[in-house]
């Protein structure tokens, strides 16, 4: 019984039923929202020591650890870091074989020609061709599902009680993976961690991952990893609806301009680090300010130079009239900007690589990609924390064997954002979540299946 229905599930399931395993998906929402987070997403980090049909030059392992390393500030756990990277080349292709496409990097897609695997046709077309191999291999799926109970007795699993279709239902099975996502969209529990600042949250993906089986596991002894107030938070368009905007409403203009809060302050470097490394740092970044509010300010120059949100921006002919359009204070921002313009050192731009354009004498400073905002029209973009996936998560071993009471689960498996926060304790890569997902449902399916036998 594989519970979830995204890409780490999908991998489980199709792995399991590989090994001749019979097979059931339960997935909590309809069939129009199937997928989980992962129909949201675009692409996947992978290493590979050579280029590719879809990936250019090389991404080594320890590369690829030492990134993960910065971003996390060492809160990861290495060897099964090291598991996930240096089985990424094969998760690919596996899922090559399943019926997934994937294409170069885009233009202006965050310096991701090297490291990511693009999915032609996004996250969605991904999914639809595992459900379509899932039907093929004579997998089970069952919407509307949504489990309320599991009966775990010494850390084993025994059966499961669940709503499908509003109505209750049993089910038992030989081994459990449970690849059912985080909490994010269990606005409750978002507010136990945050406070009230969780209120002002966007939640980018799936409204039906509510942390159920997270707590139903947790309740049962199984060891937890990671803090409940560690997620994957990028800055957001703040106009994004409360649930499911996906990847469209994202911002990522923050580098080539300068972002403020409420009262026309800049509060961080825009320019600390290449983006792919610093852009989920943001959502935090926000989260913090007052009311949980903050606008990037870019001018004409950068227009054309990142992907844009769904949204169009706000545009105005003067700085204080930007301010003004955006409700902020017009003489602070104007003073602002005058003050970053003055410290910008003269440099040879690059956006694709950590130039030389830098502040000089200002705090905070802009360590990269510094150009006076000097060339009307002046564009401004709202932002809000948009949270994508929490990183609390139950304990695995490199069997991806849920730990319940101290000991390793014989039949209990976990896999994606569920147990995430064990390579990922706070920080992100982009496209990290899927590789982990790929990876761990895998083997977890493979794991699964073994116990089932």
């Amino acid at each position: 019984m594989v519970i979830g229905g995204g890409n780490a599930a999908l991998c489980a399931a199709l792995t399991a039923r590989e090994a001749g395993r019979s097979v059931t998906v339960l997935e909590c929402a309809p069939f129009e929202y199937r997928g989980g987070n992962s129909r949201h997403t675009r692409n996947m980090r992978c290493m590979h020591t050579a280029p590719t049909d879809v990936l250019t030059d090389a991404y080594p392992e320890d590369e690829y650890y030492a990134d993960l390393l910065r971003v996390t500030g060492g809160l990861t756990t290495e060897h099964l870091a090291r598991l996930v990277i240096r089985e990424s080349p094969n998760a690919n292709q596996w899922m090559k074989n399943q019926g997934a496409r994937f294409q170069p990097s885009l233009g202006g897609t965050l310096h991701l020609g090297r490291t990511n695997a693009f999915f032609l046709g996004g996250g969605k077309a991904l999914m639809n061709a595992y459900y379509q191999a899932a039907k093929k291999r004579g997998i089970s799926v069952l919407y509307n599902a949504e489990v309320t109970d599991v009966d775990i007795r010494d850390g084993r699993f025994h059966s499961g009680q669940m709503l499908l279709e509003g109505k209750p239902a049993e089910f038992r099975a030989k081994a459990l993976v449970v690849a059912s996502g985080g909490f994010e969209s269990n606005l409750e529990w978002l507010e136990e961690a945050w406070g009230e600042a969780a209120r002002n949250f966007i939640i980018r993906g799936t409204p039906y991952n509510k942390g159920k089986l997270l707590r139903l596991l947790l309740d049962n002894g199984a060891e937890s990893v990671a803090d409940p107030k560690q997620c994957h938070a990028v800055a957001i368009d703040g106009r994004a609806p409360k649930f499911d905007g996906g990847i469209v409403t994202r911002l990522d203009c923050v580098p080539l301009g300068i972002v403020v809060n409420k009262f026309g302050e800049r509060f961080y470097d825009e320019g600390e680090d290449l983006w792919p490394k610093r852009y989920a740092i943001w959502g935090r970044l926000v989260a913090q300010q007052p009311d949980q509010i903050a606008y990037s300010i870019i001018d004409s120059k950068a227009m054309g130079r990142f992907m844009p949100s769904v949204f169009p921006p706000i545009t105005a002919n003067t700085i204080g009239e930007l301010a003004s359009a955006l409700g902020l204070p017009a003489a602070t921002v104007e003073n602002t900007v005058q003050a970053y313009n003055a410290t910008v050192r003269p440099g040879s731009f690059d956006h694709q690589t950590l130039d030389d354009c830098r502040t000089e004498g200002l705090t905070p400073p802009k360590s990269h990609w510094a150009q006076a905002i000097d060339k009307p029209p002046y564009y401004g973009y709202p932002l809000r924390p948009g949270i994508t996936f929490t990183y609390l998560g139950v304990r695995v071993n490199e069997k991806a064997e849920v730990r319940i009471n101290g000991n390793s689960s014989p039949n209990i498996f976990a896999a994606g954002e569920i147990m995430a926060g064990n390579i990922v304790g706070k920080g992100y890569l982009a496209g990290l979540g899927m590789t982990i997902g790929s990876v761990f449902g895998r083997i977890a399916g493979k794991e699964a299946a073994r116990a089932a036998h």
